[in-house]
């Protein structure tokens, strides 16, 4: 008896150990737990996120970055080419299922620009910034100068009156958020510009230009076939050169026209025998003579004309000088021989020199001091007439004049000699600049 029921106990312990056995077999796997951090979760467009897998339990894996693009990568990298806010998701899957764990990425634009031609920007000359921003819809630029000046534009371009170094700034945005991006842009010193004289060479029918570096360049600037151009007139403010034109009578005209000669336009026609032209370019204003008696102005665009607002009967006016600080002009009448001065609104004409005939009037403002031809002698004389002396003896018909305050000096052209000469105001060191000239007449100094 007592050995089976040794043999009960041992079958018995057998069958709970098959039983437990069975229950072992049959437990669930464990669950994955899908989770992961980002490197960042607010970065610019096209920089890169280092995504970190810390799922538990799981095998396989499925990134949806929130842009259209997904990877089976365990710790994958990611890069967004655009601005706005992406939900992405990991998907982790194991022997007992899959979960998901999502993070929000916020991508704001990436603000960049270039400076062209960085390494020679110079005061004065407009530098060219060029907007590499991605992701913006809208940009904001400090140019760092003195005025704080600004802009909106999306590659603007912007001039610095001075040298230094300035802090450039341009702040993108998009709605997604802002970025910011600087640089230093250093300006330097605008070289000494080589001055020039720019004249009529009547004969040859061209405006022509000689540069004043020693080396007698001459070049061509426009033809002016089909206009007797004699007078010239520079507005230094917007860079424009006027010029009259007696062709035709009574079909004058006054041609305003670029440095470079482009842009010739007439700005005033139908004048009789116009001479000579002055510019007064603060006042906004241009002045004529003619013909007929008339002195005329009008805006530098040749609207609004006052056509002789000064008029002396029986006048032939040859030439125009202005004395803007003084409210003051003087012209040139080769009929009677006189010249006058009067305000410059026409009013209180004096005649301040009589018995002289010429075509040819400059008034140093610096010396207060009227230069003229008189009978194909340069004289000069005080504003008021007195004191008359002779800078330059040479026989020949005057036409233009100019005056350097820098160096001291002054220019004119000669008809019958044909050249172009500098000297000291006094009329000393006197040089032929150009000889040859097919009857030069109007010239202007641009500096």
């Amino acid at each position: 008896m007592k050995t089976k029921f040794h043999k009960y106990i041992i079958l018995a312990l057998i069958s709970i150990g098959f039983v437990a056995c069975n229950k072992d077999d049959d437990a669930l796997p464990p669950q994955s737990a899908a989770e992961f951090t980002a490197s960042a979760t607010t970065v610019r467009v096209n920089e890169e996120i280092q995504f970190t897998n810390n799922s538990q339990n799981a095998t396989a894996y499925l990134w949806s970055f929130g842009d259209g693009t997904t990877s089976r990568e365990v710790s994958p990298r990611k890069s967004y080419q655009s601005s706005d806010i992406f939900l992405v998701s990991l998907v982790s899957t194991g022997a007992g299922g899959s979960t998901i764990s999502n993070v929000s990425i916020t991508v704001t634009p990436a603000s960049g620009f270039t400076v062209e031609d960085e390494e020679n920007l110079i005061e004065g000359v407009a530098v060219q910034f060029t907007n590499t921003s991605m992701g913006a819809t809208s940009f904001s630029w400090s140019f760092g100068d003195a005025a704080s000046s600004t802009s909106t534009e999306e590659s603007p371009s912007f001039s610095y009156p001075n040298e230094g170094t300035f802090t450039v700034t341009l702040t993108a945005t998009s709605a997604s958020g802002s970025d910011t991006f600087t640089k230093d842009v250093v300006i330097g010193e605008a070289p000494a510009s080589i001055p020039e004289l720019y004249y009529i060479a009547l004969g040859d029918e061209f405006i022509r230009k000689l540069t004043l570096d020693g080396t007698g360049t001459v070049n061509d600037v426009v033809s002016i076939a089909g206009k007797g151009g004699v007078g010239m007139a520079y507005d230094s403010v917007n860079q424009k050169i006027y010029f009259s034109d007696f062709e035709s009578y009574p079909n004058g005209n006054i041609w305003r026209m670029n440095l470079d000669g482009s842009e010739l336009t007439s700005i005033a026609s139908g004048i009789g025998d116009p001479y000579a032209v002055a510019v007064d370019p603060a006042g906004g204003k241009v002045y004529w003579v003619d013909d007929d008696g008339n002195v005329s102005k009008a805006n530098l665009d040749g609207s609004s004309p006052q056509i002789g607002f000064l008029n002396v009967p029986g006048a032939q006016w040859r030439a125009i000088a202005l004395d803007v600080e003084n409210n003051k002009m003087y012209a040139y009448d080769v009929n009677v021989e006189q010249i006058y001065s009067a305000n410059l609104d026409g009013s209180n004409p004096q005649v301040i020199i009589t018995g002289n005939f010429g075509y040819a009037l400059l008034v140093d403002t610096v010396n207060d001091k009227i230069y003229f031809e008189a009978n194909r002698v340069l004289k000069v004389a005080n504003l008021d007439g007195s004191n008359i002396q002779t800078i330059d003896s040479t026989i020949t018909r005057i036409y233009g004049m100019d005056i350097d305050y820098d160096e001291g000096k002054i220019y004119w052209s000669g008809r019958e000699s044909g050249e172009l000469n500098r000297a000291n105001l006094d009329g000393s060191a006197k040089e032929v600049l150009k000889t040859g000239i097919a009857s030069p007449r109007g010239l202007i100094l641009k500096q």
